[in-house]
């Protein structure tokens, strides 16, 4: 497969600009149908279903956070989300050419405001399912700097 670095980078960017806009359902048309998001609770950890996360979410409880967040009565529209995400670093680690999936890392810098400003940083690691039409998250892995601090409530993605 042949990859292209600044495709890849394009397609980081512009996940970004779709968090940093709060357009969680463009956002998560980005991934494919069986696509997760992982926060892990520790550098280390290699499984998200038989260790606590900080974050782990399928399609579906994607879904009920995002038709959630834009609900007139949820705690975020109390007051307004703003989001900016800096992302650097773009590196392609890995490749399984036969099922067309990348691996890429990034690291990354967030900041969300919501009543105060909270920032985020640490390392992305996104396997991506090459389609016809670009790019499909299959898994977006997020390890924070930070992953074994205490956090308050995440009301958008990192």
């Amino acid at each position: 497969m042949s990859v292209d670095i600044r495709e890849i980078e394009d397609f980081l960017y512009a996940e970004a600009d779709l968090l940093d806009r709060t357009d969680l359902e463009n956002w998560m048309a980005l991934f494919t149908d069986d696509g997760t998001y992982w926060m892990p609770v520790r550098e280390d950890q290699d499984d998200p279903l038989n260790e606590i996360s900080i974050l782990y979410e399928n399609r579906t409880l994607m879904a009920i956070r995002c038709n959630n967040f834009g609900h007139r009565l949820a705690p975020s529209m109390e007051y307004p989300v703003r989001c900016n995400h800096i992302i650097s670093a773009v590196r392609v680690t890995g490749e399984d050419e036969a099922r067309g999936l990348l691996t890429v890392t990034s690291k990354f810098q967030a900041v969300v405001c919501y009543r105060e400003q909270t920032l985020y940083a640490g390392r992305y690691t996104h396997r991506l399912q090459k389609e016809p039409d670009g790019y499909k998250i299959r898994q977006k892995r997020v390890d924070l700097i930070n992953c074994d601090a205490n956090h308050k409530s995440l009301l958008i993605y990192i």
